[in-house]
């Protein structure tokens, strides 16, 4: 499901070593993490997924098994060889840092086995950083008209924080009221990274049931629907990506919800609400911090998250000089969620 640049350190140490359910504005998540493999659709017609030629052609598809804390490192990677983006497969139950399989498909053309070859010299230089088992990189071929089917079939459900998050063609949240389905295509945010996983996780300790929230650089929409689906009476969603905010409602529509969606930052809504969601980069979060607590209504909370350890003390400066204190701190995989109230 997902989408990826990235800010986080260790895409940040794969970049230096190496010279992904994964937009370059203010307070977009475009910031952190994602290729998207994006879709189009021709008027009046079914939908159809950037790089299906009307030719027949074959796609290597590469796969690499990796614990959990190395899959961002491994996606900034194959996204770099992939064609639009990459995919991430890994179990329902993800807890324990088990092995994901990251996945990437390159065209079978006279580039691709040097490409692929490119690949695994800089997986192997990963294993020095300790962020985890990287198993062997596997290649095999898929005939064009078994691409998307197989790029489908790495998609599966993922769950985190009481809420099942799943492809929008599964029906294995059918039943369940907290399940999330998105369009792994459009995604911008999803529940496999760190990041996302603390705010949902959040959720469990904030007071939503009839709240008023507001999700800056809402991305896929995905903690704006879970706000939702936790009862939270009026949600209004932003985004200064335009791609993001066609996601985010059609996500919505997806799920049966309603958000207020549309192109913008903290500075261009007005009112206060009962929870601020903020998962973007620690930078953008330390420049609009004055923007963030504007929005935060007396007896409110701001939960900002995507802040890797080495930007926590700048960003805790300038929420500290807006008078937000910190209720509650968490860390996965070097990122950092804080809970914040006035």
């Amino acid at each position: 499901m997902s989408s990826c640049t990235s800010t986080s350190s260790c895409r940040a140490r794969c970049r230096r070593i190496s010279a992904g359910y994964t937009g370059s504005s203010a307070t977009s998540r475009s910031h952190r993490r994602r290729t998207p493999t994006r879709r189009t659709s021709s008027a009046g017609s079914k939908t159809r997924w950037v790089g299906a030629s009307a030719a027949r052609i074959r796609w290597l598809e590469v796969a690499v098994p990796a614990h959990a804390e190395a899959v961002e490192a491994v996606s900034e990677i194959l996204s770099r060889f992939g064609h639009n983006g990459i995919a991430v497969d890994l179990p329902i139950d993800s807890r324990g840092g088990a092995d994901h399989t990251v996945k990437a498909y390159l065209v079978e053309d006279g580039d691709a086995f040097a490409k692929v070859s490119d690949a695994r010299d800089a997986l192997g230089h990963l294993q020095a950083f300790g962020l985890g088992p990287i198993g062997e990189l596997a290649v095999r071929t898929v005939d064009d008209e078994n691409w998307l089917e197989a790029w489908k079939a790495s998609i599966t459900p993922v769950r985190v924080g009481g809420f099942l998050i799943h492809p929008t063609w599964s029906d294995v949240g059918s039943g369940e009221a907290l399940a999330i389905a998105l369009d792994p295509g459009m995604a911008f945010g999803t529940g496999l990274h760190p990041t996302t996983q603390q705010c949902l996780e959040a959720f469990a300790v904030l007071r939503l049931d009839g709240a008023r929230v507001l999700d800056v650089g809402t991305g896929s929409g995905i903690l704006a629907i879970a706000a939702a689906k936790r009862g939270a009476r009026e949600i209004v969603a932003v985004d200064t990506d335009a791609l993001a905010v066609d996601a985010a409602r059609e996500n919505a529509a997806q799920n049966r919800v309603v958000l207020d969606v549309h192109r913008g930052s903290a500075a261009d809504v007005a009112g206060t609400f009962d929870v601020v969601l903020a998962n973007l980069v620690g930078p953008i979060l330390e420049r609009i911090a004055p923007d963030l607590r504007a929005r935060v209504s007396a007896g409110g909370s701001l939960v900002a998250a995507g802040i890797t350890a080495e930007a926590e003390p700048a960003v805790l400066a300038a929420f500290a000089a807006q008078d937000l204190r910190v209720r509650e701190r968490s860390e996965r995989a070097d990122w950092v969620r804080l809970i914040l109230t006035p």
